[in-house]
């Protein structure tokens, strides 16, 4: 029960953190986001209809499709969600910054707004609209969530073009691509791992000296070579960012002819990493 409690409040302080960035720097500057606060947002410039009253009614049959095929445990969390985000619309709609250069206020509120859906994903929660459309289309015609939620995006930055004007949508369009980057951030953490895949004929070599130098762990996989036919023992291992330079020495000292690739990690878990 504390711990459900625990992430209703953790939601409702995304939502308020999101409805800050909206208001506070979109709305106050004329610029937008996209999906159904996208339209709310169109249905406040045109005729001055409440955003948030407009967000929770155009999520009312949504959320009851969502029920139908995704059950009850996601209509509460969704609900919280987007009764959290029209409310806290409406009472942080008096805080207004208006700035001259409007490039800043979609990267402010591109971050606030990332920020606080971040949080609301976080919690397991949705804030509604293009989330359960994306939901609906997978589940029917598995077409993946992103490609929805894209294409949700784009015509609502369209229709923003058409109805406000090009340069507010080109604005929006920053503020939107700002707050999908932050939301990763805040879902996966800063990248600060880096696993290594290491191919060489001296493969035990470079692994003891990993374990020994860097102490860190190793996987060896045995491989065959596309072209060449020749079989080789592959590394797997994950380190620090800041141990990727001591790697590459290591792995030159011993094999200068080795063949490395490093690719970012988002998260890890185990010993060494996260406790």
């Amino acid at each position: 029960m504390r711990a459900m409690a625990f992430k209703f409040v953790g939601i409702a302080a995304g939502a308020l953190i999101f409805s800050i960035g909206l208001n506070n720097f979109l709305i106050a500057n004329h610029l937008s986001e996209g999906g159904f606060v996208g339209l709310a947002v169109i249905g406040w410039y045109l005729f001055h209809i409440p955003v948030g009253a407009t967000f929770f009614l155009l999520n009312g049959p949504l959320l009851w499709l969502g029920g139908r095929l995704f059950g009850r445990e996601f209509v509460i969390k969704t609900l919280w969600g987007v009764a959290a985000v029209s409310v806290f619309s409406e009472l942080t709609k008096g805080l207004q910054t208006p700035v001259d250069d409007k490039l800043l206020a979609a990267l402010y509120g591109g971050v606030l707004s990332g920020i606080g859906l971040g949080i609301v994903f976080r919690f397991g929660a949705t804030t509604g609209g293009a989330d359960v459309i994306a939901r609906v289309v997978k589940h029917f015609w598995g077409i993946s969530m992103g490609k929805v939620l894209f294409s949700i995006d784009l015509v609502v930055i369209a229709m923003i073009a058409v109805l406000i004007g090009r340069q507010t949508a080109m604005y929006s369009l920053v503020a939107l691509f700002v707050s999908a980057r932050v939301v990763d951030f805040v879902l996966e953490g800063v990248s600060a791992a880096r696993a290594a895949t290491i191919i060489s004929n001296h493969s035990d070599e470079i692994a003891e000296r990993i374990h020994r130098e860097l102490e860190r762990g190793t996987t060896l996989i045995p491989s065959v070579g596309g072209f060449t036919g020749t079989q080789r023992t592959m590394i797997y291992t994950v380190v620090n960012r800041d141990e990727v330079i001591r790697l590459h020495r290591i792995v030159k000292s011993v094999d200068p002819e080795a063949f490395v690739v490093v690719n970012n990690v988002h998260d890890v878990l185990g010993e060494g990493f996260t406790r």
